[in-house]
């Protein structure tokens, strides 16, 4: 769903995209670690925000080997 020029997901797409559950996603955008926007009864999720959410976790579940 688009809307202002910016991608916006539904939390079960988000969900799909994340491979996160989506109370998971409930709980980072109620934590404000992803940007989202409620309507009525439905959040959507911010299509970049959770892109680099999502890049951040990655970088630091790499560690460096050990020398």
């Amino acid at each position: 769903m688009a809307t202002d020029g910016d991608e916006w997901l539904t939390v079960s797409e988000a969900a799909k995209i994340s491979d996160y559950h989506p109370e998971h996603l409930t709980r980072l955008i109620r934590q404000g670690k992803i940007k989202a926007r409620k309507i009525s009864i439905v959040w959507l999720v911010d299509r970049v925000s959770l892109l680099a959410y999502i890049d951040i976790q990655k970088k630091r579940s790499v560690k460096p080997p050990k020398k």
